[in-house]
């Protein structure tokens, strides 16, 4: 069996399609189902049983000889939530409690991490070296508690077998469309275009970057989830490593290939970024994928141009899942 925990959410959704794909269909999802929103994400999956997080490590407990491997891809994953004491529970405390479950029963573990962690880029964006995670000073609180984790991680004595934190970039895709306003800017300017026929971006706010000329890493769902299942059959070399396409580009970039996947003519706005998240905002963000390839992973990442292509036309204008 392989568990995936936020199986209803927006990746982990991804990372079962595709694990069903090369038909692995003993799989256990984890989650919070009563969030109803979520559930079309893994309606007509194959399925071996769902289990409520709040009831997984009691059902792991009886079950650990069965199971193979664990994503652990569940979190509170916005970016704008202030409240500690949510993300002490669900980003930090869970994932402890996972990761001392992996060790107690010998299970490899690949977890959700972000490139948050990295805050304003002062310091770079590379995986290399595990005494730089203690220097880095994310912008918000969802960050603090993915590096907080990272930190505790690379501390234990005790780890399993095999394991590793993923960094997720800047990420989109199919089966976002229940995060509202957390969801990529791709899906907003889909809609916003075929609503109003125009996209408006946020306005920089920083000298050196012009309005719309903010940059990301931007790293297609498909991507993320191929990463995955790379992990699943790899399962050596531990560690912490970024998962984004290794190419920063513009805002604009963004929003001209979407109004061309709409086949609409561009027509981009500008506002001023929201206050409260206006100073704890990435400017420039793009991920060194070096230690990642150093491990064999090969396969080429989506360009903007074709993922915003494949997004638009396969997913979003007929309204699939993936």
């Amino acid at each position: 069996m392989i568990v995936v925990t936020g199986a209803a959410g927006f990746i982990a959704s991804c990372l079962v399609s595709r694990l069903n794909a090369a038909n692995f269909n003993d799989i256990v999802v984890v989650d919070n189902f009563a969030v109803e929103k979520k559930l079309p994400n893994i309606r007509g999956k194959k399925l071996r049983e769902y289990v409520d997080r709040l009831e997984f490590f009691d059902w792991l407990d009886q079950h650990h000889e069965q199971v193979e491997f664990v994503f652990h891809l569940g979190a509170r994953t916005d970016t704008t939530e202030q409240d500690y004491a949510v993300l002490d529970l669900l980003n930090l405390n869970y994932s402890k409690q996972m990761w001392q479950a992996c060790v107690r029963y010998q299970l490899p573990l690949v977890y959700a991490s972000s490139a948050a962690t990295y805050g304003d880029g002062t310091l770079g964006y590379s995986d290399q070296d595990d005494a730089l995670l203690p220097q880095l000073r994310p912008l918000n609180p969802y960050g603090e508690s993915k590096n907080d984790f990272d930190n505790w991680a690379v501390q234990q004595a005790e780890k399993p077998y095999f394991w590793a934190g993923l960094k997720f970039f800047n990420v989109y895709g199919p089966n976002e469309y229940h995060k509202g306003r957390m969801a990529s800017v791709i899906f907003h300017a889909f809609h916003q275009i075929r609503q109003y026929g125009n996209m408006t971006l946020f306005r920089s706010h920083n000298p050196n970057y012009i309005d719309g000329g903010q940059m990301r890493d931007f790293v297609y769902v498909k991507d993320v989830v191929e990463v995955c299942f790379f992990l699943l059959n790899h399962r050596t070399q531990s560690g912490i490593y970024n998962l984004g396409s290794g190419q920063a580009r513009t805002f604009m970039d963004l929003t001209l290939n979407t109004f061309n996947a709409l086949g609409a003519t561009p027509d981009v706005r500008f506002r001023g970024t929201p206050e409260d998240i206006r100073d704890k905002y990435q400017y420039f963000t793009e991920a060194d994928m070096s230690k990642l390839r150093s491990i064999g992973y090969e396969l080429p990442f989506t360009s903007l141009e074709d993922g915003i292509q494949d997004y638009v036309q396969q997913y979003l204008l007929p309204d699939r899942f993936y």
